[in-house]
C-alpha cells in the first residue's frame, strides 16, 4: 500500500511559479512510474506530465505545460515534485499525484492540491 501526499499548492498571479511536492509513504518508490494530473469542475482528470520509475530517465509532458513545467524525483527522498513556472489562469485545477506499479499494475492517488492563478 502507498499513500501520497500532495503539498506545495496555493493562489499566484499568472507568470508566477509554483512547485508542488507528493511524499510517497512505503517502500520501493524508486519502481514506480510517477505522474501528475490536474482536474477542474465538471471536466475529466487530465495528464500534465509522468516520470519513468528508476533514475526518471523519461519523461512526458501534455502539450499545454510543455516548455513551462518540469517533473522530476528524488528517490531518496520518496519524493516527486512539479515545478511550474509562467503560469497561467488556465492552469487554475486541483492537481494529483500518481503512482503506477507495472509488476502489479496498481496504482495510487494522492488528496489533490489546489493551484488558483490570478489574471
Amino acid at each position: 500500500q502507498v499513500q501520497l501526499v500532495e503539498s506545495g499548492g496555493g493562489l499566484v498571479q499568472a507568470g508566477g511559479s509554483l512547485t508542488l511536492s507528493c511524499v510517497a509513504s512505503g517502500r520501493s518508490f524508486s519502481s514506480y512510474a510517477m505522474a501528475w494530473f490536474r482536474q477542474t469542475p465538471g471536466q475529466e482528470r487530465e495528464y500534465v506530465a509522468i516520470i519513468r520509475a528508476g533514475s526518471g530517465g523519461w519523461i512526458f509532458y501534455a502539450d499545454s505545460v510543455r516548455g513551462r513545467f518540469t517533473i522530476s524525483r528524488d528517490n531518496a527522498k520518496n519524493t516527486v515534485y512539479l515545478q511550474m513556472d509562467s503560469l497561467k489562469p488556465e492552469d487554475t485545477a486541483v492537481y494529483y499525484c500518481y503512482a503506477y506499479l507495472s509488476i502489479t499494475r496498481l496504482e495510487y492517488w494522492g488528496q489533490g492540491t489546489q493551484v488558483t492563478v490570478s489574471s
